[in-house]
């Protein structure tokens, strides 16, 4: 399993406070290829004592990614968009996106 933590590091206190957790497993199928089917999963909370309760918030699948030909943060985007963050507007948020290429 892989598991995401977001955290606040106060750069005046030194203090570090979880605000959010998502969980990526495989399905456990077996597949002869290089990819992989994987259940995705973010858990209701901020802060870690609720986020230790694992009440999951939102659900999905992420499909025949391809597990060894790209970088693990190909899977955290594609696990977000299958659980709608960024919602409806996320192609017009994605123009307001400067890259640095």
């Amino acid at each position: 399993m892989i598991r995401i933590r977001v955290e606040l590091c106060s750069a005046n206190d030194r203090s570090v406070k979880e605000l959010a957790r998502m969980e990526i497993a495989n399905d456990g199928g077996k597949r002869a290829d290089d990819f992989a089917d994987y259940i995705v999963r973010t858990l209701r909370g901020r802060s870690k004592e609720a986020l230790d309760k694992r009440e999951v918030q939102r659900h999905g699948m992420v499909y025949r990614h391809p597990r060894k030909a790209v970088h693990v943060w190909h899977l955290v985007a594609k696990a977000l968009a299958a659980m709608n963050y960024g919602g409806c507007n996320a192609a017009q948020e994605e123009r307001q996106v400067t890259r640095a290429d």
